[in-house]
């Protein structure tokens, strides 16, 4: 096929990093301030020279009981808090204040711009949306404080989204290597709501969550006794796509309990309470339950029952008849806070009013909503569903709805602060940092919707840094993926940004990671690259021969050396240097060990996480696999 004919040109202006239009005033600011340092310095040197030439000396006559001068006390720093056991060794120290305001929203940037119409509902009655204040504000701060036991609780670990990983890597001399350790294959299919075709394995985001339960949990959970007396047991949670939860022992890939089957597909990540509660968030991703349910559901990990199901059916929603679940929610630890968004377009919030008590082997909810459901003047309402999972820095919440929107909401009123129109559609949940004070979130596009064109073309993902108090733009930028827009939806398949992206910690901080798909043709060509934080300027790229959607992961040793690993369609897993964009990659086999053993059908969209030396992820293929970095 000529390729050339169906090429879309998109905003070429992007393809080199364009910066905030008020950056050349910045500049001169900045230039002015150096300017007028230098002129004082060269005065007071003038002035003290001549001073001293005088005689007019300060002494310990005229200063005191020194013969320094004055002197000026140096203050005590704030001693940084000692880390728990608890907490993750990746995210400390904690810098990040989370009490910033909003600043002033540019015209283009405001709801009312567009003409939003926005409404608050609950299970009690609201009054408007103008007069609702929350009771009990919810406020998150720095990502070391999300959790109190050892895990990964969510997509991506925490409220920022910025760590699916837990620990370093230790015992490793020089650059680490890959290591198939374990398999499980046994997850089965499920017969799609279209009858055309089966779900099977794990998708897209489907990444594990991880806990270390404590002592007095692991007494009164239905584990099997081995595994309930396992000191320091560690359990890896995965949802599927045949409609059960799978439960592992990281050591070993064994099962620590029976599955939970909640009777429908999950393809989304679900979440765990970062209070180390034993109870699990699930989202279904299909109308497909045998129940005829479709929303989400929240279980006790105490015996595995249902405690409460919210139908994603919802009137109330622009995109009334779809209720799936594919985002991962998060926890507000302090006001026992529920915040889930919905593919019908809605912003859920649950006050819970858990009853538990460590020990007691008894564990209840019973949740009061709070829903927010908004649209604009120019979007439609089949477009306003939520797949992307919702960052939350202090009391404002960050999401992308499939409608190319990058919203701000602060969730103590229920409104919306900003809106920024993106390049084309994005699945991806942003993922936060913040910068003196100031959070910044980093976001990118799919190749989805640029064109009319039906078959295969090329177009422009896009990526952006934006002040997350503003919603300007600090930089953007491009890089050319292929994508196929089909007849129907069904039959489409998408480059761009389809996985998260690393935000680089320790002797990677300086620089900002997204993986892009089909760089090289449809489902051809993959290249992660390093992008500065500051400049959004390319530092490295790596380049690999298929396309991913599995979001990329970071992992470090104990000297802050910063490692890539992203898993591909094909079954390969790759390790780069997050340094220097080297790298390379191991074949991954599923039933090894018997007569059927091969490298073939290996499919990874699903996201991983690490724990200590151990990388878990799941594919399509029905296998949930460990890998050891050593």
């Amino acid at each position: 096929m000529n390729l050339d004919n169906l090429h879309i040109e998109p905003d070429n202006s992007y393809h080199q990093p364009s910066t905030d239009p008020t950056s050349g005033i910045k500049a001169i600011v900045v230039v002015m301030t150096v300017l007028f340092m230098v002129f004082t310095s060269v005065l007071a040197i003038f002035f003290y020279d001549k001073k001293q030439k005088e005689g007019d000396v300060i002494n310990a006559s005229n200063a005191g009981n020194t013969n320094q001068g004055l002197v000026v006390a140096t203050p005590t720093p704030t001693p940084i808090p000692a880390m728990s056991d608890m907490q993750n060794p990746l995210l400390y120290p904690a810098t990040a204040s989370c009490v910033a305001t909003i600043g002033v929203i540019d015209d283009s940037l405001s709801p009312s711009s567009r003409g939003i119409t926005q409404s608050v509902f609950g299970t009690e009655a609201i009054g408007t949306l103008s007069s609702f204040s929350r009771a009990n504000p919810i406020q998150f701060y720095d990502p070391l404080y999300y959790a109190a036991v050892p895990g990964i609780f969510t997509f991506r670990g925490n409220n920022f989204r910025n760590c699916a990983t837990f620990g370093y890597v230790s015992g490793v001399q020089g650059a680490p290597t890959l290591t198939q350790a374990w398999e499980f294959s046994g997850i089965g299919t499920r017969l799609a709501s279209t009858m055309n075709f089966e779900w099977s394995g794990v998708a897209w985001t489907g990444q594990p969550l991880v806990i270390e339960w404590s002592a007095a949990e692991r007494a009164t959970m239905n584990l099997y006794p081995e595994k309930a007396s396992k000191e320091g047991l560690t359990e890896v949670i995965v949802a599927a796509l045949d409609g059960k939860i799978y439960f592992f022992d990281i050591d070993d890939g064994s099962f620590t309990r029976d599955p939970i089957d909640v009777g429908c597909s999950i393809k989304g990540t679900p979440a765990l309470d970062p209070r180390g509660y034993p109870l699990i968030y699930v989202g279904q991703c299909d109308d497909n339950a045998s129940d005829d349910n479709f929303g989400l559901y929240i279980y006790s990990l105490i015996d595995g029952q249902e405690l409460y199901h919210c139908s994603g059916l919802d009137s109330r929603a622009y995109r009334a008849n779809w209720g799936a679940f594919d985002s991962s929610p998060i926890i507000d630890a302090a006001t026992d806070t529920l915040i889930w968004p919905g593919e019908n377009g809605i912003i859920y919030t649950f006050t819970l009013n858990t009853q538990y008590v460590a020990g007691t082997g008894t564990i209840s909810v019973n949740p009061e909503m709070v829903g927010y459901v908004y649209i604009y003047n120019d979007s439609q309402g089949a477009y306003m569903g939520i797949e992307s999972s919702i960052s939350v820095y202090g009391g404002y919440g960050y999401f992308v709805d499939n409608a190319h929107n990058l919203n701000c909401i602060d969730l103590n009123t229920m409104q919306m602060v900003w809106t920024f129109k993106l390049g084309d559609d994005s699945d991806l949940t942003p993922a936060i940092e913040e910068e003196n004070g100031v959070p910044y979130l980093y976001v990118g596009t799919e190749v989805d919707e640029q064109g009319e064109v039906v078959g295969e073309y090329n177009g422009a993902a896009y990526i952006y840094k934006i002040n997350g108090l503003t919603g300007e733009i600090v930089w953007q930028t491009s890089v050319p993926c292929y994508t196929y827009n089909g007849e129907s939806s069904d039959s489409d398949q998408t480059g761009g940004c389809l996985g998260n992206p690393v935000i680089g910690k320790r002797r990677l901080s300086n620089l900002v990671f997204f993986s892009f798909s089909m760089t090289n043709g449809l489902t051809s060509g993959n290249r992660i690259v390093a992008f500065n934080k500051e400049t959004g300027i390319e530092e490295w790229s790596y380049n690999m021969n298929i396309y991913s959607y599995s979001s990329p992961i970071d992992c470090y040793d104990e000297e802050g050396n910063g490692y890539i690993i992203i898993a591909d369609s094909i079954g390969q897993i790759h390790i780069i240097d997050g340094a220097t964009g080297t790298g390379s990659a191991i074949q991954i086999s599923r039933l090894t060990g018997t007569s059927q053993e091969t490298t073939s059908g290996i499919i990874f969209d699903a996201s991983p996480v690490i724990f200590g030396n151990t990388l878990i992820i799941g594919s399509k293929s029905g296998s949930v696999f460990a890998v050891t970095i050593g």
